[in-house]
């Protein structure tokens, strides 16, 4: 085990040779580096992506760091229930046994409001219920599997105007990307928890993971007036990609990981450093709102779970 003042990085990735690891939003940022790690250490990727020709080139670099790598694309739009269920469907038939589920891929700050192609608002619709429902539909091949788990990537936004409208899950009335952004976030620590408490007793844990102020992909819907100042700043508060997934990597992969654990950036404010166990709001431990948002998503995306 891991001593206290021990910094964990990429080279605590123990061997994952035998393992199977899906992983959404993989062809870049927070993804790419988790499943070119998982792959450099033996395990089977594949890159659950809405743009497969992105997803292929993404596969195809992977290989070269690592000749011989287990990489494969699988469609995936989390923006979509029909994609979600048939990517579900396929996934199922390829890999009866899933070893790692990470819900990786987000949508941040869209403006103006924009909709799923099921009419959710975007954010919500593609951090949750796309996650939601692909959790759900995996979980019988995974909880065939000793030691499986399902990592989901949430944030610290979860912290910032964040509540669960349940009166307004869509922001139908007033659209407020940075609120918006908030409640999907928290919904994932929300879901995290609520998963946890289901899978006490079975082969599979639910563990959530956030990659402090990370440089990704991810930022390119920030509002026109703070773009040219992140710029200037995110030198000296940002940490890389290949940094930001850590927190993920070690909640997928460190044997000493227990269910509905939390993990993130050791340095000041969680903004970036070595992964540590973190923890997360008040509110996102609020089990009544974890079961209501629970029996909501059920109700919203179709899909009941097997717990």
């Amino acid at each position: 085990m891991l001593g206290a003042m021990r910094k964990w990085t990429e080279a605590d990735v123990p061997q994952e040779t035998g393992r199977l690891a899906v992983v959404t939003g993989a062809n870049t940022g927070l993804g790419y580096e988790t499943a070119r790690v998982l792959a450099c250490r033996g395990a089977a990727v594949v890159l659950a992506v809405r743009d497969t020709g992105k997803g292929a080139s993404a596969a195809d670099a992977i290989r070269e760091l690592a000749p011989g790598a287990d990489v494969s694309v699988q469609r995936l739009d989390l923006g979509s229930l029909e994609s979600v269920r048939t990517a579900a469907a396929e996934l199922n038939a390829a890999h009866p046994r899933i070893d790692l589920l990470i819900n990786n891929a987000g949508v941040m700050y869209p403006s103006p409001r924009q909709t799923t192609a099921d009419g959710f608002e975007q954010q919500f619709g593609t951090n949750h219920l796309g996650h939601f429902a692909l959790t759900g539909l995996l979980l019988e091949n995974l909880l065939a599997v000793p030691g499986s788990r399902v990592v989901t990537v949430a944030s610290m936004a979860h912290r910032i105007r964040a509540k669960i409208h349940f009166d307004d899950l869509q922001f139908e009335r007033n659209y407020d990307r940075v609120a918006a952004y908030g409640q999907s976030k928290l919904a994932n620590l929300l879901f995290t928890y609520e998963l946890a408490r289901r899978l006490a007793g079975t082969n599979t844990i639910a563990v959530a993971a956030h990659p402090g102020f990370s440089d990704t992909e991810l930022m390119r819907h920030l509002p026109a007036l703070i773009k040219p100042g992140w710029r200037l700043v995110a030198p000296l508060v940002a940490q890389n990609a290949e940094r930001g997934a850590l927190p993920t990597l070690r909640a997928a992969t460190d044997p000493a990981v227990e269910n509905g654990q939390y993990y993130g950036p050791g340095g000041p404010g969680e903004l970036q450093g070595h992964p540590k166990r973190v923890n997360s709001s008040a509110q996102s431990h609020d089990r009544a709102a974890g079961q209501r948002l629970w029996e909501v998503s059920e109700e919203l995306t179709g899909v009941t779970y097997p717990v």
